[in-house]
């Protein structure tokens, strides 16, 4: 039955992983016909309903959080924002399959980060696979002549803000509903980029561009849906190295829908990261087992 339910969570990861690439899809393509902000706010109104109506019936809104969790929950969103902004602006003009290659450093950025911030062991051997890993990043953002791409440092600090967000979220008590997380996340987004399209100029939507806004968070929340159904039922470390399909999904939709193909030093730098990434994994689970073997 765990093989079952592995398998089928695996399936369930790739298509949630396949639907939020799909999500950076359509907000590529908008951003040539509207302004971010207004983009996001659009989009977060629609996902942010969504969340409401789930978390709603389930008992999600009647939680009281206590107060360190009610901290968390707010730096969290907070980090969500600065992520919107940075990636979302990266995303608007970088190739998708770039970009979601620099995100593959996320594994390795939140064991340092959980090493540094929360205490945890870290041996050597996974110390100089993140190393190794950010080296593969530098080769990804590597600078051109005139020095670092602008947006490429965009790219490199929505990771930073991701981590900051994960690191939160693991200091989160297992009383807090995911919804209620998922909900205030998409509400602060929603609400910060609502105030800065009003300051800003608006843009009625197209009928085209309507429907790519619906789609975008149409796929955002079934991204979501997906993905908490996929980690509900199998085992954490056995999924983990699903998460890297998001790059494949990337390079096939990069190249289909924008005609992108990274050069061979960005595949390379990508190859170094999941390399790494998912050596960690493999550390990871071999700890856990060690430490979970029965003493003699």
């Amino acid at each position: 039955m765990a093989l079952i339910d592995n398998t089928r969570s695996a399936l369930l990861l790739v298509a949630g992983t396949a639907a939020f690439t799909l999500s950076d899809v359509f907000m590529k393509l908008l951003a040539t016909e509207l302004p971010l902000m207004q983009t996001v706010a659009l989009r977060g109104v629609l996902v942010t309903a969504g969340f409401l109506a789930i978390a709603a019936p389930s008992g999600a809104l009647s939680v009281r959080l206590a107060r360190g969790d009610a901290v968390l929950v707010a730096l969290r969103a907070v980090a969500e924002v600065a992520t919107a902004f940075f990636f979302l602006t990266a995303l608007a003009h970088l190739p998708l399959a770039n970009l979601t290659a620099i995100l593959q450093a996320l594994p390795l950025t939140v064991t340092l980060a959980a090493a540094v911030f929360l205490g945890e062991p870290v041996g050597w051997r996974r110390l100089t696979a993140v190393l190794v890993g950010l080296a593969g990043v530098m080769l990804i953002v590597r600078p051109g002549p005139e020095g670092f791409s602008l947006h490429a440092l965009y790219g490199l600090a929505s990771v930073v803000c991701i981590t900051f967000r994960d690191i939160a979220t693991r200091r989160l008590s297992a009383a807090v509903p995911s919804l209620l997380v998922a909900l205030v996340t998409a509400g602060s987004v929603t609400l910060a980029a609502a105030a800065a399209a009003v300051a800003g100029e608006w843009v009625d939507p197209t009928p085209a561009a309507a429907g790519m806004i619906l789609g975008a968070a149409v796929a955002v929340f079934a991204g979501y849906l997906l993905s908490v159904m996929a980690m509900r039922r199998a085992e954490l470390g056995f999924l983990s190295p699903f998460r890297y399909t998001g790059l494949v999904w990337a390079l096939a939709l990069g190249l289909v829908v924008f005609g992108d193909w990274p050069d061979a030093l960005t595949l390379l730098g990508a190859a170094i990261v999941v390399a790494t990434g998912l050596y960690t994994f493999h550390r990871e689970r071999t700890r856990a087992a060690a430490a979970s073997a029965p003493q003699g």
